[in-house]
Formats: C-alpha cells, sequence, structure tokens
C-alpha cells in the first residue's frame, strides 16, 4: 500500500501555479540491519547476521566493480552506475582539465525488470491520505476521518514514467556527460515531481 497526499503548487512563477498533484508517502527508512532481519523472517534458511554480512560484502564489492568503470546490474532490482559532475565548461577541449572541469562522480541508479515503473504500476495500490491534527490519517483508518475530500482511492496506478535521468545542465554538480540517457525506454524511470522542491 503507497498511500499520498495532495499538495498544491505554491510557485508563482510556475505553469500549473494553484494546480494539485499527488506525492507519495514514506512511511519509513529501512536500513541494511533492518532489512537483514526482515529477509530472515521470510522462511530462509539463513540467520539475521549471515544476511547482514552477505549484503555488506556485496556493498563493497559493487564499489570496488563502479569504480573501475563498470555498471553492476542486479536482476528485477537496479543498474547501478557512475556518473561525472561536471562544474564548469570548458571552450575548447585542449583547454580542459579534471582539476578545473570537474568536480568528482556521482552514484547513479535506474530500475530494472520487476522493479520498473511498467511493472511496479500493475503490482502498486494508491490511498489517499491527509494530515488531521498533525497526524497522518487514511480516509478509511478506523476512528478517524479527514473531513474533507473524497474516499479512499484503491485502483492501481497508470500511466508510464518518462523521466529523464540526465540534462544538459551547467550549473554545479550536473551531469553533462552522456553515460546515462532517458529513461522512457527498457530500464529506469525518472524522479518524482515536485515542483515545491520538497
Amino acid at each position: 500500500m503507497v498511500r499520498y497526499i495532495l499538495q498544491q503548487i505554491k510557485i508563482t512563477s510556475h505553469k500549473c501555479y494553484g494546480k494539485w498533484f499527488a506525492k507519495n508517502v514514506v512511511e519509513e527508512t529501512i536500513d541494511l540491519d533492518a532489512l537483514a532481519e526482515h529477509m530472515s523472517n521470510h522462511n530462509s534458511p539463513y540467520s539475521k547476521g549471515v544476511i547482514k554480512g552477505l549484503l555488506t560484502d556485496m556493498i563493497s564489492c559493487i564499489k570496488e566493480l563502479l569504480l573501475e568503470g563498470k555498471n553492476v546490474k542486479i536482476d528485477d532490482l537496479v543498474i547501478f552506475s557512475l556518473g561525472i559532475k561536471n562544474k564548469a565548461m570548458a571552450d575548447t577541449e585542449e583547454d580542459f582539465t579534471v582539476s578545473k572541469n570537474i568536480s568528482g562522480v556521482k552514484l547513479k541508479a535506474r530500475a530494472t525488470g520487476e522493479l520498473m515503473s511498467k511493472s511496479l504500476n500493475l503490482d502498486a495500490t494508491l490511498k489517499k491520505a491527509s494530515y488531521v491534527n498533525g497526524k497522518l490519517t487514511s480516509a478509511d483508518d478506523a476512528g478517524t476521518g479527514t473531513g474533507t475530500g473524497p474516499g479512499p482511492d484503491t485502483g492501481t496506478s497508470t500511466g508510464s514514467d518518462t523521466g529523464t535521468s540526465t540534462g544538459s545542465n551547467t550549473g554545479n554538480g550536473s551531469d553533462t556527460g552522456s553515460n546515462s540517457g532517458s529513461n522512457t525506454g527498457n530500464e529506469g524511470g525518472g524522479d518524482d515531481y515536485d515542483p515545491n522542491g520538497n
């Protein structure tokens, strides 16, 4: 169950000023320790400690492989890669230097397989939530009410995620390279839309 709240665009210069959009609610952030415990409770023959050790080693190995210039694909989850953060443009090829024009590298991730948007859309169930007296509640929570608005929306998400993972921005920390493309194809998805910057 994915709960969402409605937010209004309040940036006066925005072309959709005053209109409303949905933003998902993050219920909790699960760390590596909690993930290992969750996995061990799924009829796994492995203990929480063994699973956490394997996951920790996997993270270390993924970093090592990425720094060797390789992409790492975990089927039905994600493709990890590195991108370059350019801090300034060079007027000519000869003027370009790493120290002057590159600020560093960054981790990039694209969904693949079962975690692609088209697969998640089939599995996701959405429910509208709102804040009542500072507490997040859903429309059909027992003993509570949202006061206004329609009943719960429990339909599945539809539509496609056509956001792109890179652009041609020239500001600090931008990725102007060509090592990742649009996420409208077989693998990947764009970021959540939030014009208010939240």
